[in-house]
């Protein structure tokens, strides 16, 4: 789970290795990149309107 945790994140900002993709598409379940990218994409939502109601405090 934390390959997927890693992986999802690195595409997130872009930064993921052809290798790594390549290996993603052929070993690893969509369902489990779609779950796994909606709570990161959910959490950091979060952090940002945490961020920014600290910040109009």
């Amino acid at each position: 789970m934390w390959e997927v945790v890693k992986s999802v994140l690195s595409a997130f900002f872009g930064v993921q290795r052809e290798q790594r993709r390549r290996r993603d598409f052929e070993q690893g379940k969509p369902g489990t990149f779609i779950v796994v990218g909606i709570v990161l994409a959910m959490l950091m939502v979060i952090v940002v309107m945490a961020i920014a109601i600290m910040a109009a405090g």
